[in-house]
């Protein structure tokens, strides 16, 4: 029974869309379903890598830290979304950590059964450069805003990057907590915390709800 409600969350997949049936059944086979709740730990940075992730539900944020402790937000990863592949193509330690901002299900598929994969399918092996390529993009992009944008500029960034349309309107439908956007763009939480007051000072964005953001459309005149 769960090998075959793990194959059906796996065909739901994005990645493995186009993928043959006998890749998935070896995924299947070598996948288990796990949830955490909020502030769990998936990878830690460093360790010995052992599986390969896809997240079902939830987000979960991608962080590096040094020996200070001070720590650094690489990306936010959504439903549909993946990683461990790395560690597992080089054989080298997880190069950072991955930890649950709300509960999160996710399949785990084993090394044994990844690398099987990726040498019986060209499609397979495509479809994780893709996804590779995908975040060096998204890392040129983050690192032209640091270099590039002033603080304001970053937290509008974002805000954007993290916003939906909903309505014809721009609006961060989750709970976004300055302390996260601080590590993300480089700065104190103080100082995000008096960028987005005066954002909401100037009417760039206007609280609805308790953590829900509208964002007017005069917030590009920080990106440009």
């Amino acid at each position: 029974m769960a090998h075959d409600e793990n194959k059906a969350f796996l065909r739901r997949m994005p990645i493995f869309v186009g993928i043959g049936e006998s890749q998935l059944e070896m995924l299947a086979a070598g996948s288990v379903r796990r949830s955490f709740p909020r502030g769990r730990s998936i990878v830690a940075e460093g360790e010995t890598s052992q599986s390969f992730y896809l997240l079902l539900s939830g987000r979960a944020k991608v962080q590096r830290s040094d020996s200070e402790g001070k720590e650094v937000i690489l990306a936010i990863l959504g439903p549909g979304e993946f990683f461990g592949e790395m560690s597992l193509i080089d054989d080298a330690p997880r190069s950072a950590s991955v930890i649950t901002i709300e509960p999160c299900d996710f399949i785990a598929v084993n090394k044994e059964s990844f690398k099987a994969m990726l040498a019986s399918s060209t499609d397979m092996c495509l479809a994780i450069m893709r996804g590779i390529v995908r975040r060096l993009r998204e890392a040129d992009k983050k690192i032209e805003t640091l270099a590039l944008m002033d603080v304001y500029g970053r937290v509008a960034r974002v805000l954007l990057d993290f916003s939906e349309t909903v309505g014809g309107e721009r609006v961060v439908k989750g709970k976004l907590p300055r302390q996260e956007i601080a590590k993300m763009i480089g700065a104190s939480r103080e100082m995000v915390s008096r960028v987005m007051k005066g954002l909401e000072v100037d009417g760039f964005i206007v609280p609805v709800s308790e953590g829900r953001l509208l964002l007017r459309d005069k917030i590009n005149l920080y990106l440009n």
